[in-house]
């Protein structure tokens, strides 16, 4: 980490965040598929439900990350925690009433859950990893560093996967509900943490020239993901995580299927299946990664064959153990596969564009998770291997490309000094601070850039 990071760093708060929002929405996994035919929902309405909340985390993400670039990581962080809670309460309530028979009839529920998971917790949770993604990448000095810093926010994601389902499974032997009461409670208490330890951004000062007259702030440009320096890597995370996608869904049908297990009892057992996958993902990003200290394509061409050949294991695994080897290969592939994802970009562009790169890159994961799960959930109802096979064929196609193409990211700058910047302590890259400076900063990445591509 930079100097600039220093004993004030907010990387640990931010860190909290991404933990507790995941295990909230982790927490509800094992839940929803139970709880769908309690309540006599088809299996295509719950991956509506589930699509509808991932379009939702990918229109809002970039906007998240706009707004970090301008007013700073805690007023994101804030507004979208509380999206996040109202989002999880109105859920427990609406779940409450349908399992209670004083919600019926299957378009009402479906409509409300649609605003309550998908609209508000949506919105809400895409703030939450681009905060803190836009926070390492702009506070770190060479490129092992980002790719360490951005593989233990997947790790952190990865323990989530596991604490979720993990307390969901102990919890459901109080009743299908109680998971989805205990979401928003720790919101709540990571809402209170954040308003309490997270510092304020210092107030912007106006720039000014030398004359001591008012400087226009330049206009920023919005990334795109077809910009012709991020969409091969765009291409990529779009395969890896729509392939994930396909699976998670069908996963909690298959378990219930294959085991003959419902209820609380396809709760359990659907918890031991995410879990098996949360603690390979947090060994994988945790431990692995960082000392493997590999450029992030390397990673790509790792993590995306071992992700494919696992998830075949899904097509024939008739057991618990199976499932369980099966998903937590699939964890790992990913696990290697999502630093390179989410690093590379980063090293593209400038120091005022981490932000916006960092709600680019979390709008592409959302994307796969619109057409995952309700393409998965639809291809389960015609045959149960569908979904699986279909993930499969996506990182074959994911592995061809990453082998054939060239990194995107310059040799020369693998393991090398990268720009780094402060948004938090250091508003002079703000366009309402130092345009200036700002505008200098971008120039001497493109020239860097422009060298090493040369080289």
């Amino acid at each position: 980490m930079s100097p600039s990071a220093g004993a004030r760093s907010p990387l640990p708060v931010l860190v909290t965040a991404v933990l507790v929002v995941a295990t909230a929405q982790q927490l509800l996994i094992p839940v929803i598929a139970p709880l769908a035919r309690q309540v006599g929902l088809a299996e295509v309405s719950v991956g509506f439900v589930m699509t509808c909340a991932a379009l939702v985390y990918a229109v809002t993400s970039p906007l998240w990350g706009r707004a970090v670039d301008r007013v700073g990581h805690r007023r994101v962080l804030v507004g979208g925690l509380v999206l996040a809670l109202a989002g999880l309460a109105g859920f427990a309530v609406v779940s409450d009433l349908a399992l209670g028979r004083q919600l019926r009839g299957d378009p009402a529920i479906v409509s409300l859950m649609v605003l309550t998971r998908s609209v508000l917790f949506g919105a809400g949770m895409g703030a939450v990893p681009v905060a803190a993604m836009s926070w390492v990448a702009a506070n770190t000095a060479t490129t092992s560093e980002r790719v360490a810093g951005l593989s233990r926010i997947g790790a952190v994601q990865g323990l989530a996967m596991a604490l979720g389902p993990a307390i969901g499974g102990l919890l459901a032997v109080l009743g299908l509900l109680a998971p989805v009461w205990l979401a928003p409670a720790l919101v709540v208490l990571v809402l209170l943490g954040v308003l309490v330890a997270l510092p304020r951004r210092p107030r912007a000062v106006p720039a000014v020239d030398g004359t001591g007259a008012a400087v226009t702030p330049l206009p920023r440009v919005a990334l795109r993901p077809w910009d012709a320096r991020l969409w091969p890597v765009m291409v990529v995370g779009f395969g890896i995580f729509l392939s994930l996608g396909l699976t998670v869904v069908p996963l909690g049908f298959l378990v219930q299927d294959r085991l003959g297990v419902t209820g609380t009892e396809a709760v359990r057992a659907a918890a031991v299946v995410s879990s098996c996958a949360g603690i390979a993902m947090v060994v994988v990003q945790g431990l692995v990664v960082p000392r493997l200290g590999w450029a992030p394509w390397r990673l790509l061409r790792t993590g995306v064959p071992v992700a494919g050949l696992a998830v075949l294991g899904l097509v024939v695994a008739d057991t618990q153990v199976w499932m369980c080897a099966a998903m937590a290969g699939v964890a790992a592939g990913v696990g290697l596969a999502a630093p390179g994802y989410t690093s590379s970009p980063t090293l593209l562009v400038g120091p005022d564009e981490q932000g916006s790169v960092a709600g680019l890159v979390q709008m592409v994961t959302g994307a796969t998770f619109v057409l995952g799960p309700l393409s998965g959930s639809a291809l389960y109802a015609v045959a149960p291997e569908l979904p699986f096979v279909a993930a499969a064929v996506m990182c074959g196609l994911g592995t061809a490309f990453v082998w054939v193409r060239r990194s995107p990211v310059p040799a020369v700058a693998v393991g090398a000094p990268v720009p780094a910047a402060d948004p938090e302590a250091a508003p002079a890259t703000d366009p309402e601070a130092d345009p200036t400076a700002a505008t200098q900063a971008a120039a001497t990445e493109e020239v860097t850039t422009a060298a090493a591509v040369r080289t």
